[in-house]
């Protein structure tokens, strides 16, 4: 075994206790104690493989693996670190690391990933984009909260995918974030000055899908007074997002099948074809494969999207991630209501925890911003978290009686309102739609702050 592996590290023990380890492994071992000495030793000695600490004086890991990369395109470089951030694992990602590592390091994993670095270095490609700094639209740490090891494999794909315009396939349960990835994707890489596009394909009538996503001519059919770009056309060099795909009619998805292998479409009505040049990123949360197989989503369309797939994890399958999460949105909602809600019990964070979220990352959110909305003080008490509890039987059959789906819509929504004194800006929040739908459920129910409280 002759391969050369040079290890930078500011700190002397870590720099010993790798080469020792490497030496034992049988490689060549070169040292350096900061990023300028690792930079001239890649220059004169070409190592094949470096392992370098992220957190350095001068230049710092992220610094040398850009560097390193301009040097040689092929070099492989793991990265290590003692401080988990979410940026940062992007960022190592999208410069073109191998890999990334915590301190303390897992010796076993470490050595899995220098054998496969160094077998597939002949083969290694350089990832020629990356990102200086983040985009005033959408910043990542304060987007995307996770350090359990199934967010972090997702944080590696998106520094992969992020500087190319690779059609990504992204399923999971309803308010994992879906959409929230996507944008990520968006604004981490080549495609961020651009726009990105979002369609609900399941809240779009099927008429009028066609339309809304390739645009027509004045008079193509009968109210179209006048030309209407579609969302491929408004996209142009960015990213259309298909949410829900799943729902898309079978003559739709033969049209788009079209467009993604043509990569081109026309308006409903046109005569000519319009290159399309935006990256497609679609979602579900349906068993895409299940419906592969019963024949209602087209294998064909399914193999052209699925090109690079993100399956997100349900928040019960990730509960590490959960008081990270409450510490945000309480931030988050704080500041939106001007509440200060900062102490959280032990128990209260222990029933959060043990909860299942049937509803995701979405529903914590609202859980949470219905508490700090009922709070008095600076605590987040057990009391105000409304939790959905399971039913008995008979619990089911009393509600399918005497309550209609209309008359608790109403009464929910009227117990939010008196919450928030009438406040229709963060009640609309609370209860997840939009202002103007908050206005029409008021005059459909005939709501009155006047009317006696629920």
């Amino acid at each position: 075994m002759n391969e050369k592996i040079l290890v930078i590290d500011d700190d002397e023990s870590i720099r010993q206790s790798l080469s020792n380890f490497l030496r034992r492994s049988g490689y060549n071992v070169l040292l350096a104690e900061n990023g300028k000495t690792g930079l001239e030793i890649l220059n004169k000695q070409t190592p094949d493989l470096i392992i370098s600490d992220i957190k350095m004086p001068e230049l710092s890991g992220i610094d040398v693996l850009r560097k390193s990369k301009e040097i040689d395109p092929f070099i492989k470089i793991i990265l290590i670190t003692a401080h988990d951030d979410v940026q940062i694992t992007i960022e190592a990602m999208q410069y073109g690391a191998y890999d990334y590592f915590e301190k303390p390091l897992d010796i076993v994993k470490l050595r899995i990933a220098i054998q496969r670095a160094l077998e597939s270095k002949s083969l290694s490609e350089r990832l020629v984009s990356f990102v200086e700094e983040e985009t005033e639209e959408f910043q990542l740490e304060k987007k995307i909260i996770g350090k359990s090891p199934l967010m972090k494999v997702i944080y590696k794909i998106i520094g992969q995918v992020s500087n190319n315009r690779v059609t990504i396939f992204i399923t999971g349960e309803s308010g994992t974030g879906k959409e929230l990835i996507a944008k990520t994707i968006h604004y981490s890489g080549i495609t961020k000055i651009h726009p990105f596009v979002a369609v609900n394909c399941s809240a779009i009538p099927e008429t009028l899908l066609e339309s809304e996503l390739f645009g027509h001519e004045k008079g193509a059919f009968t109210g179209a007074d006048r030309l209407k770009k579609g969302k491929f056309e408004l996209a142009g060099e960015g990213t259309i997002f298909l949410d829900e795909i799943s729902e898309m009619s079978p003559s739709l998805q033969a049209k788009l099948l079209r467009v993604l292998q043509e990569k081109e479409f026309e308006r409903v009505g046109g005569e000519f074809n319009i290159h399309m040049k935006a990256r497609i990123i679609a979602a579900t949360n349906k068993n895409i494969e299940q419906l592969v197989n019963e024949g209602k989503f087209r294998e064909d369309l399914f193999y052209r999207l699925n090109v690079v797939s993100i399956k997100l994890p349900p928040l019960r399958e990730r509960k590490e991630d959960i008081p990270l999460l409450v510490n945000y949105f309480l931030t988050k909602i704080n500041k939106e209501l001007h509440k200060n809600i900062s102490k959280i019990p032990d128990d209260v964070l222990t029933m959060l925890i043990n909860y299942d979220w049937i509803g995701n990352v979405r529903e914590l959110e609202n859980v949470l911003t219905q508490a700090v909305v009922l709070s008095s003080d600076d605590v987040l008490n057990k009391e105000n978290i409304l939790l959905r509890k399971p039913q008995t039987g008979e619990q089911k059959e009393k509600e399918v009686q005497f309550i209609t789906l209309a008359e608790n819509e109403k009464n929910h929504i009227k117990k939010v309102l008196n919450a928030v004194q009438w406040d229709k800006n963060k009640a609309h929040k609370i209860l997840g739609i939009s202002l103007p739908t908050l206005y029409s459920k008021i005059e459909t129910y005939k709501l009155s702050p006047f009317e006696e409280k629920a």
